[in-house]
């Protein structure tokens, strides 16, 4: 069941993402937005830091940190990332496919939300290579395995976002992390 600040939070994007493709990312101002989904801008801020993050924000990172950290820690670094990806991606919620690639899609357009998405990877890159670092990974190894690993997933995001006739998104992120190389012999 999901909750009211949750509910808003999703009429807010969903507004957003709607006003943005009918008057364009920079024509839309956070008080249209909040105004078309009937709530004050400052709540519009409670549930979004900034305008950018209405189309690039990702609350999964915490689910990502820890599941490459329930990875044996006897898999090299790039294996516990790229199997931790895969055990994360399988417990996230379906996203809406039609809004998600419209987030992609402005996200790729627009300068200000290209550079707020490589931010975005930075962050969460960063809290993968702690958690890899946590575990005694050397910095340099955690960094190019955890880079490695989200440049194949931005590589398929991206791929279908611009793709109208991809279908899920899921089994695109699952091939593209499946497409690595990886240790042959683990269950995952």
């Amino acid at each position: 069941m999901t909750t009211r600040a949750e509910r808003r939070s999703a009429l807010l994007q969903s507004t957003a993402l709607r006003l943005f493709l009918e008057r364009g990312y920079d024509e839309t101002t956070v008080a249209q937005i909040a105004a078309a989904a009937g709530v004050s801008h400052m709540t519009f801020f409670r549930h979004f830091p900034t305008k950018e993050s209405v189309v690039v924000g990702d609350p999964y990172d915490p689910l990502i940190a820890e599941a490459v950290q329930q990875q044996p820690v006897d898999l090299p670094a790039f294996e516990r990332v790229r199997r931790g990806l895969l055990a994360a991606w399988s417990q996230m919620p379906e996203m809406a496919m039609g809004e998600t690639r419209d987030r992609i899609r402005l996200a790729v357009r627009h300068p200000a939300l290209r550079a707020a998405s490589q931010e975005s990877s930075r962050a969460t890159e960063a809290i993968v290579v702690a958690a890899l670092e946590d575990t005694g990974v050397p910095h340099v190894e955690a960094i190019v395995a955890t880079g490695a690993c989200l440049g194949a997933i931005m590589a398929a995001l991206v791929d279908w976002g611009v793709d109208p006739d991809a279908g899920p998104l899921g089994p695109r992120v699952v091939a593209a992390l499946e497409a690595l190389p990886h240790a042959p012999d683990a269950a995952r």
